[in-house]
C-alpha cells in the first residue's frame, strides 16, 4: 500500500482576495487522488517562496514556517496511527479524522464510548453497550484496536464465564462487542482483513421462556395480599399477564393511553423497545380482567412501578407466597399472555399483532405447547375424523 504524499501549495486557485493575499494549503496525494486542507494562513505573493515552499520576507517567517511544519506533521501522525492499527490510511479516513478532531492515539475503549454516545440508538441499547465496554475495561484496561484478535475473543469469553455469566449472557456481550468492532472497521480503525469474528462462533443456548399455567395464574389471582406495595406489584404483574405488556411499556402508560372506541376501552401505546404502535381491546382479552384491575386502581399511580430489579424481587416474593415453584420474572407475564392466548385458540398472527411483533417468527418463540393443549388438539382430531366417517358412510335405513 502506498503512503500519502504531502506538500504545501500557495494560491492554488491563482486568485488573490481583496486584501491582495492568498491561502496556503496542504495537498495530500494518494493513488492519483488529491485532497486539500486549509492552514488558515493568508500571504501576499512576495511572502511565499515557491521553490522551497516556505514563508519568506515576512516579520514572523520563522514562526509561520514552524506552524506549517507542525500542521503537516499532525497529518502524518494521524496516518501513522492508522498504519499502527493495521488499517491502511486513505484520504477519506484522513479527512474524517481531521474533521472530527479525533485523538490520534485513541484507545478502543475511548472509541467505543464515543461511538455509543454519539449514535442514534435507543437509551436502553446504549446502556447495554456501555455495560459491555465496562467489562472490557475491567478485562483489559487501555486496550488498543490491535489487541482485538481471535485469541482476545476467546480470553474475554472465558473472563465472562469466570465472572458467573451464563451462556446466553456471555453471548449477549460478545454480540455487542462485535457491533463495536464492526463500527471500528467502518470508521477505519481496524482493517477489514483483520476482522476477529470471522472464525469465532458465539455460543448460545435455547433459552427457557418461563410462563404460568392457567392454574398457577389463578393462584396469583386469588392470593390475599395485605401489604399495599406488594398488592400494587401483584396487580401490575397480572395486568401485564392479561395484556402482554413489557415492563418498560407498562411504566410509560398514562390515562391518555386508555382510549374509548365504540363504547369500549382500548389501550393505545407505542412500544419503548420497538417503537411499534399497538392497540389492545381490553374488554376482549381474558374476559376483561385488565379492566377490573383498572377499576380498583388509580391510573395516575397504578403505572408508576419500581425499576425492573426491585419489581422482580417483589414478584419472586409473591410467587413464593402463591406456592408456585418457578423462577418467574416480569417478562414471564408477556410469555404467559402469549401462551395462554394460543392455548385459547387465538391464531398466532393475531397474537403477533397483540404483542406488537414485526415478525411472526418472534411470536413463535412464545408458542409453548402445554400438555392440556396437546390433549385438546388430539381429541379434536379424533372428533373430526369420526364426523368425516359418518358423512362418508351414512347409516342405511332399515327396510
Amino acid at each position: 500500500m502506498e503512503k500519502i504524499r504531502y506538500r504545501l501549495v500557495y494560491n492554488r486557485k491563482k486568485q488573490l482576495n481583496r486584501q491582495g493575499t492568498a491561502l496556503v494549503q496542504v495537498e495530500c496525494r494518494l493513488n492519483g487522488r488529491k485532497i486539500y486542507f486549509k492552514t488558515d494562513l493568508y500571504l501576499k505573493p512576495e511572502c511565499w517562496d515557491c521553490r522551497t515552499s516556505q514563508v519568506c520576507c515576512h516579520p514572523q517567517a520563522d514562526d509561520l514556517n514552524t506552524m506549517l511544519y507542525e500542521f503537516v506533521l499532525r497529518l502524518q501522525e494521524i496516518e501513522l496511527a492508522f498504519w499502527k492499527r493495521g488499517a491502511a490510511a486513505t484520504l477519506s479516513l484522513l479527512k474524517e479524522a481531521v474533521r472530527k478532531n479525533k485523538p490520534v492515539n485513541v484507545s478502543f475503549i475511548m472509541f467505543a464510548r464515543n461511538a455509543i454516545q454519539t449514535s442514534d440508538k435507543k437509551k436502553s441499547t446504549k446502556s447495554n453497550l456501555m455495560t459491555t465496554v465496562t467489562l472490557l475495561q475491567e478485562f483489559r484496561p487501555g486496550m488498543d484496536f490491535a489487541d482485538i484478535t481471535y485469541t482476545f475473543l476467546k480470553d474475554f469469553e472465558a473472563f465472562l464465564r469466570g465472572r458467573g455469566c451464563g451462556v446466553n449472557t456471555t453471548a449477549k456481550h460478545m454480540r455487542q462487542l462485535r457491533t463495536l468492532v464492526n463500527e471500528a472497521i467502518n470508521c477505519g480503525y481496524i482493517h477489514a482483513d483483520a476482522y476477529p469474528f470471522r472464525k469465532f462462533r458465539i455460543k448460545q443456548e435455547k433459552g427457557r421462556h418461563e410462563f404460568l399455567t392457567p392454574a398457577e395464574l389463578r393462584r396469583l389471582e386469588r392470593l390475599d395480599v395485605e401489604d399495599g406495595r406488594l398488592r400494587h406489584v401483584l396487580d401490575a404483574f397480572l395486568f401485564c399477564c392479561y395484556t402482554g405488556l413489557r415492563i418498560s411499556d407498562f411504566r410509560q402508560v398514562t390515562a391518555s393511553n386508555l382510549v374509548r372506541e365504540y363504547g369500549k376501552v382500548w389501550l393505545h401505546f407505542r412500544s419503548v423497545k420497538t417503537d411499534v404502535e399497538t392497540r389492545l381491546p381490553l374488554h376482549l382479552m381474558f374476559d376483561g380482567k385488565a379492566m377490573d384491575l383498572l377499576a380498583r386502581n388509580d391510573p395516575a399511580d397504578f403505572f408508576r412501578l419500581p425499576a425492573g430489579p426491585e419489581a422482580n424481587k417483589s414478584l419472586s416474593q409473591l410467587v413464593a407466597m402463591a406456592g408456585i415453584r418457578k423462577h418467574a420474572t416480569w417478562h414471564s407475564s408477556r410469555h404467559t399472555c402469549a401462551v395462554l392466548l394460543i392455548h385459547q385458540g387465538v391464531p398466532i398472527t393475531t397474537v403477533q399483532k397483540l404483542l406488537g411483533h414485526t415478525s411472526v417468527r418472534t411470536t413463535e418463540i412464545y408458542s409453548e405447547v402445554m400438555t392440556s393443549t396437546v390433549v385438546r388438539d388430539l381429541k379434536g382430531v379424533r372428533k373430526r375424523r369420526k364426523k368425516d366417517v359418518q358423512r362418508a358412510f351414512p347409516q342405511v335405513p332399515a327396510m
